[in-house]
């Protein structure tokens, strides 16, 4: 069975949010132009991160378990808006991701690590269908 990941959130504060994962702390915060500190990053740049990080992870997962030789991947993500092509006096978001790989590869390879991009876990949870269930309670 794959594990369940949690996160907890706690204000901290004003806006800046302590995250804690098992034995991970970290700080998540806004600019200063929106009230901030800027002690942390958005939570927009938090989501781009995972989406990186994943995606950089399983690139070169697929090419070691390939016997592919590959040194390094870097994966650079901007978040952008873009005009609804559905209601045109909208936009929506759309994440821009580039991933360089450095090795001895060949076109096929190359090929076959661009479509395994796609594949990571945080791409596939935030394209494909979910659910996010809200419980809200008082904590006194």
């Amino acid at each position: 069975m794959t594990e369940v990941a949690e996160v907890v959130v706690k204000n901290n504060t004003h806006y800046r949010q302590e995250i804690k994962a098992k034995s991970h702390s970290f700080l998540a915060d806004v600019p200063q132009s929106e009230g901030g500190q800027e002690e942390g990053p958005t939570p927009h740049e938090l989501l781009l991160a995972a989406l990186g990080a994943c995606t950089s992870m399983t690139v070169k997962m697929y090419a070691e378990r390939k016997g592919w030789p590959i040194e390094e991947v870097v994966v650079t993500l901007r978040e952008e808006k873009v005009p609804d092509p559905e209601n045109g006096s909208r936009t929506i978001p759309r994440i821009l991701r580039d991933v360089k790989v450095k090795g001895d590869l060949n076109d096929e390879q190359v090929t076959a690590l661009r479509s395994i991009a796609d594949k990571c876990p945080i791409h596939k949870l935030l394209s494909g269908p979910k659910q996010i269930d809200t419980e809200l309670a008082l904590n006194n």
